[in-house]
């Protein structure tokens, strides 16, 4: 069987055509599956969608957040939900399209060495310029810290059952799935995909979320930006013992060092990148602290199936 995930955040006008949608493809191909939606705290009326769908539809595993907890949360809920041999990840608005399915569950079928197949991107559709190319950056900045390389990745894969109870095993609460899903290794098949026009609503990832995202991917995968701490100190030091060796040799000759305006911007300079430090150190510790808690990545307040799924 194959489990379908698709969180779900403000997608009302999604969920009923996405799930229609998706059935169909996988009825016309004779594919058993499951449809997993996650609620992750909508504010509109998704839930009462999901609700609806549940009794209407065969095949439909609904989970509903108490708050909004994130697609990452929403993501690890829907693989320790969902109960297939092998679970694919979708985006709920179709711009991840539903036939790519059935192109790597084939793949992952006829090839039992295939544990993993990966959706990347043929192109990134109608993008925002500005948001490509701090997408470009984003993904180098992975590659260079991590060694993973992860350029036109996104969440749309198929991860066959030992992948997914590996991940479900990871005790950590600050998760980065595209990256996990990477690292933990197992031999992986690609296809490519066109990013389609949403369905319905925009795009729900606003400037601030997104820059808040990939601040925390990094830091939640890599240790590369303490290690950036380091270098800093390095280099300030270099500088420092240069023009403490040139202050003293204009000393010794008689032309005592003058510049008010250059000890000046010295000091700016300086306490930036001690506050800049101060502050990658800061995150990190916040991220300890985040963990140390131990709270649960997310809290499931209702979970519903159709019939044919138990409950």
């Amino acid at each position: 069987m194959l489990s379908i995930i698709i969180p779900s955040y403000n997608e009302e006008g999604n969920v009923e055509n996405t799930a229609n949608v998706v059935s169909e493809i996988m009825m016309e191909n004779k594919i058993d599956y499951e449809l997993v939606f996650v609620n992750d705290g909508s504010k509109d009326k998704t839930w009462e969608k999901l609700t609806q769908l549940t009794r209407s539809m065969d095949n439909i595993v609904a989970i509903n957040f108490s708050r909004n907890f994130g697609k990452e949360s929403a993501i690890f809920a829907g693989l320790k939900e969902a109960k297939g041999d092998a679970c694919v990840l979708m985006d709920c608005d179709l711009q991840h399209p539903p036939k790519t399915i059935v192109e790597m569950y084939n793949i992952w079928k006829n090839n039992p060495d295939i544990d993993i197949v990966e959706a990347k991107k043929a192109d990134r559709g109608k993008e925002n310029p500005i948001y490509k190319c701090f997408s470009l950056l984003f993904y180098k900045l992975i590659r260079k810290a991590s060694g993973l390389e992860m350029k036109d990745a996104s969440d749309f894969k198929l991860l066959d059952r030992r992948v997914v109870d590996q991940l479900n095993e990871m005790p950590e609460r600050l998760t980065f799935f595209r990256a996990m899903s990477n690292w933990v290794g197992y031999n992986t098949a690609t296809v490519y995909f066109e990013v389609q026009e949403r369905f319905d609503g925009e795009s729900k990832w606003s400037v601030k979320s997104l820059i808040k995202y990939a601040i925390n991917s990094i830091t939640a995968f890599t240790s590369a930006p303490l290690q950036l701490v380091t270098i800093i100190g390095a280099l300030m030091f270099i500088c420092a013992v240069v023009l403490g060796i040139q202050t003293l040799v204009m000393k010794f000759m008689g032309h005592s060092a003058t510049g008010f305006t250059t000890v000046i911007l010295l000091l700016l300079f300086i306490g930036s990148m001690i506050m800049i430090s101060l502050g990658i150190i800061g995150h990190y510790l916040a991220k300890i602290y985040e963990e140390i808690k131990q709270r649960p990545r997310y809290i499931v307040r209702d979970r519903l199936s159709s019939k044919k799924n138990g409950d």
